[in-house]
């Protein structure tokens, strides 16, 4: 008993912050950030709250799929910025849609969240535990950046995407994840309410510490290798992938990671340059985009892959 996806939703707010107008309020450029990052822009919550993106992504997957609220079984919804501790952000998108019949969890992997996500919706669907699910990864990031360290803020935005899936036992997914708690120190964030360039708040913050090198030789190395587990497990080489859809931080990573694997770069979609790293979001609103626009099949086999703080990982190999 394995999953499949029935329909996808994303959202990004409207207000789009470019990298010349962080120019205009602080030390950098267009060049600068694009040159190192591969980001152009950004999406910006102003009013949107990390709950209400979710919300707008599930209703979107679910018109998609054609599967009522109801009949949702479980809600996982992965985020390091939710809007409280409780009640969590699933709970606030089962009330928003009336899904009265799931059970809800948040879950916090960072970046790697929605495909942590995915693999709890995995696991639910082989202990025969759920049979409709709605999958979801979003964050608010603005609020938890310091907007007066280039190094960092310049590289984050808002956004959810969503995906609904039902167990099927036609089918199987494999899965390659682990978490590295050693190094968690190199990326860390605290807690709080909306703040950035937009939104005034006064309260004192603790913001996203990220020591980007330690980061970058991380993924560059990690995520060949969980690509690679993935694929020997589930005996398929490399080329029969149609697309491997990334964790969307920096293009410099996933440049390094079509390198390694010698595969051609065309195979490994991106958004970041107009969407910028969205934390868990980033995977699940790729995902979208690359459905929307018609670019996948029954019986596709694409690779997700997730990578950071904690530090984690997960890679799940799936057929579409």
């Amino acid at each position: 008993m394995s999953i499949r996806i029935l329909g996808t939703g994303s959202y990004l707010p409207e207000t789009i912050v470019t990298n010349d107008d962080l120019a205009k309020v602080m030390d950098t450029s267009d060049e600068w950030i694009a040159s190192r990052t591969g980001i152009r822009a950004r999406h910006i919550s102003v009013d949107d709250t990390t709950s209400g993106m979710a919300v707008k992504a599930a209703k979107e997957a679910l018109k998609e799929s054609g599967v009522a609220p109801e009949e949702l079984d479980c809600i996982f919804l992965a985020t390091l910025s939710g809007d409280r501790a409780t009640p969590n952000g699933a709970c606030d998108v089962q009330k928003a849609i009336g899904a009265r019949n799931a059970v809800c969890m948040d879950l916090n992997a960072a970046c790697s969240g929605f495909v942590y996500a995915l693999t709890t919706a995995v696991a639910y669907a082989k202990a025969a535990l759920a049979k409709k699910m709605l999958v979801i990864g979003v964050e608010t990031l603005s609020k938890v950046v310091d907007w007066s360290d280039r190094s960092s803020c310049v590289l984050f935005g808002d956004g959810a995407g969503c995906a609904v899936v039902e167990a099927d036992d036609s089918r199987e997914v494999f899965i390659d994840y682990g978490s590295n708690g050693e190094l968690g120190e190199a990326l860390t964030c605290g807690e709080r309410k909306l703040n950035n360039l937009l939104v005034e708040n006064h309260e004192p913050l603790e913001q996203v510490f990220m020591d980007g090198q330690e980061v970058y030789r991380f993924a560059v190395k990690t995520v060949p290798r969980t690509i690679e587990n993935v694929l020997e497990k589930a005996g398929v080489s490399k080329d029969e992938i149609k697309y491997y859809v990334l964790h969307q931080a920096n293009k410099r990573i996933i440049d390094s990671a079509a390198k390694r694997l010698k595969l051609d770069i065309e195979k490994f979609p991106m958004n970041l340059d107009r969407c910028s790293n969205t934390s868990s979001a980033s995977v699940p609103i790729l995902l979208d985009e690359i459905n929307k626009k018609g670019l996948l099949e029954r019986g596709d086999k694409i690779v997700m892959c997730g990578f950071g703080g904690g530090l984690t990982w997960g890679t799940i190999y799936l057929e579409w």
